[in-house]
């Protein structure tokens, strides 16, 4: 068990308004002095790149330093897997080339900003030993496993004074800010009540034994420095390179995936911080029926979790409600709802105001208020918030403007973390189907329900306690 006098109290009530921004101001592509002494436009001298590393560059981590080298110089690339990494250490021959990250930071002292893409269960000792030399994060969704993860590196982050992004890409999008705008505008009413849901998992989930085989380990993989702080196991290829997120022991399953992004909105519209109560409802109850014991290792096959967040302000409480595994609410009369409809919004979010609804859309960043006589009716208000361009590095750009002295990135874990730990709540509610736990967000404790703090701080393997 982690000593929890590592983990502080929050000192926050909420998320403030410049967490929430961050430096969504800052432009794409920055022009870091002034033009007319270096010539060309968006000339960018040598000296003025970021030495970027990647950690977990197999899967994720591929696009995000992709987007980083269109104006960065990539200096080191690390993974535990030669074949999954194979293809991408190819694509910068002068990167130094690791193993151990642990390694390559006390090594190589050109690094100033580090991605971290690896699997969830790695996230805080990579992200955390890189901060604490002073480095630059940028840390893939969600950004931890657990709750208490999530609040040290949001304090790590103050500590070191470094710049950090969680890569949830749709907080530094459109669609996003126009939702918040909306609803500050009055748009819909007060909102009591949102729905979020998701088409995941797309991996198996809800298995009912661990695989009993114990193949030898590939000659590519260092399999010890994958489990990481994790229980050692014996190697299978169930849990590479994708699947492991259905582990509790690996990842967040359906929730952790998907939550940072469906999630992000209402989180940020209706300014939720913590919940005051968390209850879980999943498959694994109709297995039991069956008399089947469904593995408690993994995550079920479906849930649905429903928080409820105190008055804020002059916001009124509400009830948010998650669904996963190809569950989904019950839809408002007004939407026409046929097989195109669901294809469509097979993972998004209703907001039920006393005026209205708004209905949005995750992967094509997409708000609208329903029915669409209103919509059309509707008068938009001035965009208050400012606006990232959009283009192909927006995100990790306005990571990276943020390194260079900017200002904060628009989901730096100000933002992120608190955002997370809501999120991996719901996970430590799925670990307890039916019980309702109430929830002190800044003690980071479940008063009514003991059995559920030890998951709150994550228990490590010997030599990865955090320090």
């Amino acid at each position: 068990m982690q000593d929890r006098s590592s983990f502080s109290k929050s000192p926050d009530k909420g998320i403030s308004r410049r967490a929430f921004v961050g430096s969504v101001v800052t432009a794409a592509g920055v022009t870091i002095v002034p033009r007319h002494v270096l010539g060309g436009r968006g000339f960018q001298a040598p000296s003025d790149k970021l030495g970027v590393a990647g950690v977990g560059i197999g899967g994720m981590g591929k696009g995000n330093i992709e987007r980083c080298a269109t104006t960065e110089n990539i200096v080191a690339m690390c993974d535990v897997d030669d074949a999954y990494a194979g293809k991408v250490f190819g694509l910068y021959p002068n990167a130094k080339r690791y193993r151990d990250y642990r390694e390559m930071l006390e090594k190589q002292k050109d690094i100033d900003a580090v991605v971290v893409a690896t699997p969830d269960h790695t996230h805080t000792v990579v992200a955390l030993a890189a901060m604490q030399l002073g480095k630059h994060v940028y840390v893939q969704k969600p950004l931890t496993r657990t709750v208490a993860e999530a609040r040290k590196l949001t304090e790590a982050a103050r500590k070191y004074k470094v710049a950090t992004q969680m890569g949830n890409q749709g907080h530094s999008n459109e669609g996003l800010r126009n939702v918040c705008e909306w609803i500050w505008d009055g748009a819909i009413g007060p909102v009591r009540e949102v729905h979020s849901w998701t088409n995941r998992p797309v991996w198996p989930q809800g298995v009912f034994t661990r695989p009993k085989e114990s193949p030898p380990v590939p000659a590519t993989l260092d399999w010890d420095l994958w489990i990481g702080p994790s229980p050692m196991r014996p190697y299978h290829p169930a849990y590479l390179p994708f699947n492991w997120r259905a582990w509790q022991d690996f990842g967040a399953g359906a929730l952790g995936d998907m939550a940072c992004h469906v999630m992000d909105a209402p989180f940020s519209a209706l300014k939720l911080g913590y919940p005051k109560s968390v209850v879980a409802y999943t498959a694994d109850i109709v297995v039991k029926m069956w008399e089947k014991q469904p593995n408690p290792e993994t995550y079920p096959s479906a849930s649905v979790v429903h928080y409820t967040f105190p008055a804020r302000g002059d916001m009124p409480e509400v009830k948010f409600h998650w669904y996963d595994g190809g569950l989904k609410p019950e839809f408002p009369e007004e939407l026409v709802m046929g097989p195109e409809f669901l294809r469509q919004y097979d993972s998004g979010t209703l907001f039920y105001g006393d005026k209205g609804k708004i209905l949005t859309d995750t992967y094509t960043q997409t708000a609208r208020i329903i029915p669409e006589a209103a919509m059309q009716a509707y008068k938009r208000p001035a965009k208050t918030l400012p606006r990232i361009p959009r283009g192909s590095s927006g995100h990790e750009a306005n990571w990276i403007a943020a390194c260079k002295g900017g200002e904060p990135a628009s989901s730096n874990f100000d933002y992120s973390g608190p955002f997370t730990e809501t999120v991996v709540m719901g996970n430590l509610a799925i670990r307890f189907p039916g019980q309702k736990l109430m929830w002190d967000g800044p003690n980071m404790r479940v008063t009514n329900f003991e059995a559920a703090n030890e998951f709150v701080f994550p228990k490590y393997r010997e030599g990865w306690a955090l320090t």
